[in-house]
């Protein structure tokens, strides 16, 4: 049985810290351009390269995606920017578009190219095909089952790699190739500019009654009928090991820390409870479920895993994210006793907050003093976010996160 590779999303330096530090054993980012996540911070040049730096020195592998679906005036560009990371030493690429890739192949040779999901890899000659083409790995289409999985896996090369979405949003369109967004808004997903329309409310208006909205009815739960319940497999470890996935990948490249570090650790965790003892993973499955629990997310599928998804799982009536947290910050480092963080949500002095640490374990510390950069004593840490000094009376690790735990909603 493969063992399976932990691949996290990363939205900016300190998310990519944050992932390598929570259990991620290769970390996929973007950089400014030429990525399916144009609204996400993305990577420059120099936190890319301090980026990778960081975790190759935990051991940990860092792709690049390059996904878009590329036009004319594309190629230039991403022909110069595959010099630019050619100096910086990515592990991989991610591409999509063949003329892209070609260029990747002539560019960096040395740098392996994997094939992004957007480029519809449903049966195993297209992974063959890729392969000969010098691709080390090929990303599977959400729409296969796995048991298709499975039989790609005893068509292709043994050393060929299978990466796979097991956690994380779905698009409502075919491997993502959708064109609601440009048509409505101008704004082209294939070039990573998505809208989302896929998450909006919609109505019928006919021609003749301007102004007259009837609400669409797939059934009686609403009128959200593109939009989709959010992928998790951590139930379900031991049959994606048994198809032979090579990289368990988590979707979520402009998600919080706080979302990566709780899905990181706890995929880790599973993974690993698994291979130490199958009997494991099934004492702390009540664990998982819980911890998974504690990121945002919309309800969950298993997608396409197990068959054609029913309505019931796909469908629901809201595209409003369950939140059970709020994240408040990450510790940057130490100075004096006090800890450095980036503030990203209000607490106050006297608060009791939570830190989740990378092991799976949460503290409950009190918020004893805030201060400003300049040393200023503050009563709370208000929002928007700023550079902050707290004492929190425990002793902590860089990357611990810093949480509130919200009330149940009526």
């Amino acid at each position: 049985m493969r063992k399976p590779e932990l691949l996290i999303p990363a939205s900016s330096l300190e998310v990519l810290k944050t992932a390598v530090i929570f259990g991620a054993d290769a970390v996929y980012i973007g950089g400014e351009a030429f990525g399916l996540r144009a609204k996400a911070k993305n990577f420059s040049m120099d936190d890319m390269r301090e980026g990778i730096a960081f975790a190759h020195e935990h051991g940990v592998k860092v792709y690049v995606t390059a996904n878009i679906l590329a036009h004319n005036k594309d190629l230039e560009g991403v022909r110069a920017y595959f010099q630019e990371l050619r100096e910086i030493k990515p592990d991989a690429l991610i591409i999509a578009d063949p003329g892209v890739f070609q260029a990747a192949k002539e560019i960096c040779p040395e740098i392996e190219r994997h094939i992004s999901t957007q480029a519809n890899n449903t049966n195993y000659a297209t992974y063959r095909f890729w392969w000969e083409l010098g691709a080390k790995r090929v990303v599977s289409a959400r729409e296969l089952s796995l048991a298709e999985i499975k039989e790609i896996r005893a068509n292709i090369p043994e050393e060929m790699e299978i990466e796979t979405f097991i956690h994380g949003a779905m698009c409502i369109s075919y491997s993502g190739r959708c064109l609601l967004s440009n048509y409505f808004t101008g704004r082209d997903a294939n070039q990573g500019a998505c809208t989302h329309p896929c998450r909006w409310k919609y109505a019928v208006v006919e021609e003749t009654r301007p102004g007259e909205y009837m609400p669409v009815y797939e059934n009686e739960r609403g009128t959200y009928i593109f939009n989709s319940k959010d992928l998790c497999m951590i139930e379900h470890v031991p049959d994606l090991m048994e198809a032979g996935i090579d990289s368990f990948k988590i979707e979520g490249r402009m998600k919080t820390a706080l979302y990566v570090a709780t899905v990181a650790r706890t995929y880790r965790r599973a993974i690993d409870d698994y291979l130490k003892d199958p009997k494991l993973y099934e004492q702390n499955m009540d664990w998982y479920r819980n911890q998974i629990s504690n990121c945002t997310y919309r309800q969950f599928t298993t997608g396409f895993f197990y068959g054609k998804p029913s309505e019931e799982s796909q469908i629901y009536d809201s595209n409003t994210y369950i939140k059970e947290y709020t994240y408040l910050g990450i510790i940057g480092g130490e100075k004096d006793g006090l800890y450095r963080i980036e503030q990203r949500n209000k607490f106050s002095v006297g608060e009791t907050i939570e830190v989740m640490k990378p092991d799976g374990t949460d503290l409950h510390v009190t918020v004893r003093a805030i201060f400003d950069e300049e040393g200023n004593p503050q009563q709370s840490a208000p929002h928007p976010k700023q550079v902050l000094y707290v004492d929190l009376g425990e002793k902590l690790d860089i990357c611990d996160i810093l949480r509130r735990q919200e009330p149940e909603k009526n």
